[in-house]
């Protein structure tokens, strides 16, 4: 069950990180025809580069769902497939602690509890924790930048739905071969 919730999210993610592609594209795009026009539109670089961002991340989420993420199985591809397992199960376990760790850092930069507490007026909120996450614009775009942030979250939680769904998994089949 949790396996499948898993690869239900990363389809959703790779829809997001599809969508971002064909975003960038378009962007890029509009960007060089303005440009030969002589009307150049200065946000779409800015909004291309978030975009690619979002894209990034959700597609790294997706990729360690299906374990298609860069690695290097120099040492993997040469040992037993019990020790195979238990290196890929080591793995999975560094995987959940990065992820849980980032977790942790979302929850300590976006200080949720904190905004709550001061009834969601940014100004308190920045008075008593001088944290300005809320207040920072973007340069060009003009909205806050928090809003192009919140990727992290995704990816976060993501990167944990994946490992733990690993962890508590059988092997992958190509483990039992």
């Amino acid at each position: 069950m949790l396996f499948k919730a898993s690869a239900f999210w990363a389809r959703i993610e790779m829809f997001g990180a599809a969508a971002f592609a064909v975003c960038v594209t378009l962007l890029i795009l509009l960007n060089v025809v303005t440009r030969n026009v002589g009307q150049a539109l200065f946000w779409v670089d800015e909004l291309a580069i978030y975009a690619m961002v979002w894209m990034t991340f959700l597609g790294a989420s997706a990729a360690l769902h299906h374990r298609s993420s860069v690695s290097i199985s120099l040492i993997s591809d040469s040992v037993s497939p019990a020790l195979r397992r238990m290196i890929g199960k080591f793995v999975d376990t560094i995987v959940f602690a990065f992820s849980v760790m980032m977790l942790w850092f979302c929850w300590r930069w976006f200080l949720p509890l904190d905004l709550i507490r001061s009834g969601f007026d940014v100004m308190e909120f920045q008075g008593s924790t001088f944290n300005f996450i809320y207040a920072e614009p973007t340069l060009t775009v003009g909205l806050p930048k928090y809003l192009f942030w919140l990727v992290m979250w995704l990816f976060s939680l993501g990167a944990t739905l994946h490992s733990v769904a690993h962890l508590v998994s059988g092997p992958k089949p190509e483990d039992a071969a």
